[in-house]
């Protein structure tokens, strides 16, 4: 009997701003999920963070943060392929090929570039904000990747990858699987700001009053929590007209495992006051080991790095093979 092909996901998340809640609800827990079905690659990326005016000593300081997280909410080294985007060079290499293969008009109709250029203003535009969603194509196509667990924002992204590859399969024969984008649970999918609940929230939002960060002190939690901007009225019930304590429900939702209307049902006749309180209390409680366990590797740095270099030489043994085939086929003396 044949044996079936577990597929391979990759996922990334670019250090350059402190995990938050958002990052944990919506990327993080399910990474953590999707590794007991898939082949699971995931990345600190911190190339993409050179996009924008970066400190070089943050980006340091990121990087071994968010491998000692990645570990802390139950990233397995031994189940996953965990390592740092700039540790495998093959990322870089493939890019300049996938340039030569990408269409001027495919590149400026990237959204997100768009919206950041105008962020940015002229003189904070750099070409590797321009070309970065095609170091995205060649972090996603060097793996095979299968899924992409991305948000509806970056669907365009996958869609650049698969026209790229398709590009480059049609031009030299088949060499890249064609990935898909995964969007998990839409219901929790994205957290909105405390202080804003029409914005999603950020890890670089400027009012950090409005961001819970995974490694905020208990009472630096409760303190945003109680200020956390709710509605007019007094129910507390989930709808379009209630974007704060709707907000407000699908954080406590996930931080209990209860459902949202089991929510409702539970705060039924309770003030904002208390609501907020009990959902601050969620949240400090879930967290609890996450932070207790990233204290534990951040405080053994040589374990860090050995977990970093075995996880950049299994994703460098991965890489290696699609780029050999890649170099090969564009007519490179190898």
């Amino acid at each position: 009997m044949e044996d079936i092909r577990r597929k391979t996901v990759y996922s990334a998340l670019k250090p350059t701003g402190d995990l938050q809640l958002g990052n944990y609800i919506g990327a993080l827990k399910n990474m953590v999920a999707m590794q007991e079905e898939y082949d699971c690659i995931y990345t600190v990326a911190d190339m993409h963070s050179l996009t924008v005016d970066t400190v070089p000593a943050d980006l340091r300081r990121r990087s071994y943060d968010f491998m000692a997280l990645f570990l802390a909410i139950g990233l397995d080294p031994e189940k996953s392929v965990l390592f740092v985007q700039s540790h495998v060079p093959a990322h870089a290499e493939l890019t300049w090929v996938l340039n030569c293969n990408t269409m001027m008009g495919e590149a400026n109709r990237m959204t997100q570039f768009k919206d950041k250029s105008k962020k940015a203003g002229k003189a904070g535009i750099n070409v590797g904000l321009f070309d970065y969603p095609v170091l995205m194509a060649s972090d996603i196509l060097l793996y095979q990747a299968d899924l992409v667990p991305v948000g509806k924002d970056q669907m365009q992204h996958i869609e650049l990858a698969r026209t790229i590859a398709e590009r480059f399969n049609n031009r030299y024969s088949p060499t890249f699987r064609l990935p898909e984008g995964y969007v998990g649970n839409k219901s929790t999918s994205k957290i909105y700001s405390l202080t804003d609940p029409t914005a999603k929230m950020g890890k670089t939002d400027d009012n950090i009053g409005g961001v819970v960060f995974l490694l905020d002190e208990p009472e630096t939690i409760m303190r945003k929590f109680a200020r956390a901007v709710t509605d007019s009225g007094h129910e507390i019930k989930a709808s379009a007209d209630k974007p704060g304590i709707t907000n407000l429900l699908g954080i406590y939702s996930v931080m209990t495992g209860k459902t949202v209307k089991a929510a409702e049902k539970e705060f039924e006749g309770a003030s904002y006051a208390a609501f907020k309180r009990s959902v601050g209390e969620a949240v400090i409680e879930h967290l609890r080991p996450v932070r207790e366990e990233y204290k534990r590797y951040a405080g053994d740095k040589a374990e860090l790095e050995r977990i970093m270099r075995s996880g950049a030489e299994k994703a460098s043994y991965i890489a290696r093979k699609t780029l050999s085939k890649v170099y090969r086929k564009v007519g490179f003396v190898l």
